[in-house]
């Protein structure tokens, strides 16, 4: 009986649509992406340029239109939670001025005063821009427990973060290179 209405309800959208059932399927799986990009939420970040909270909406894409935007490692990183080699990336020596953003969504992230050579071969910070532009979530991945960074505007993975940076606050966001763009002042 199940497998009758399923055929019934198919057959209703088909005549509907003026598709086929797998150009049906696409169709609706397209207006759930579009939705989700349409709803996907405000939230308040800072802004290093506006030199304060602003509100902004979450950014939501497919897999693909991520393939899209960004370099294979950044999308490794970023989008499936992988690591650059230590020593590796564009940013572990950087010593210029400005401020690290996401890679994917232009978020700011972290203040180059705030970065340090903890000697790990990833670009280290001892503070976030602020809160409310990263979140964290416990990563148990590789038998050990670790807390994952993640851009609060699109949710790529950045890095991890360990309670055992410089003061002021012993902690060291340790982030990949991959996942940072950095933007400087003219």
């Amino acid at each position: 009986m199940r497998i009758l209405r399923l055929f019934a309800g198919c057959l209703i959208l088909v005549s509907l649509t003026g598709c086929n059932g797998s150009q049906a399927l696409e169709r609706s799986a397209q207006k759930k992406d579009r939705d989700a990009t349409s709803n996907s939420g405000a939230i308040r970040v800072y802004s290093s340029e506006k030199k304060g909270f602003i509100m902004t909406n979450k950014i939501i894409k497919t897999e693909s239109e991520w393939k899209e935007l960004l370099t294979p490692e950044q999308f490794q990183v970023t989008r499936k939670k992988g690591t650059e080699r230590a020593f590796t990336g564009e940013y572990h020596k950087a010593k210029d001025n400005g401020v690290y953003q996401c890679v994917c969504c232009g978020n700011d992230l972290f203040k180059s005063q705030t970065k340090f050579d903890s000697g790990t071969g990833w670009p280290s910070f001892w503070e976030p821009v602020a809160k409310e532009n990263i979140r964290t979530e416990t990563d148990s991945s590789l038998f050990m427990k670790r807390v994952e960074v993640l851009c609060a505007r699109c949710d790529a993975h950045l890095g991890h973060v360990f309670e055992d940076g410089p003061a002021p606050t012993g902690l060291r966001y340790c982030m990949n290179s991959a996942s940072l763009k950095l933007a400087t002042k003219p």
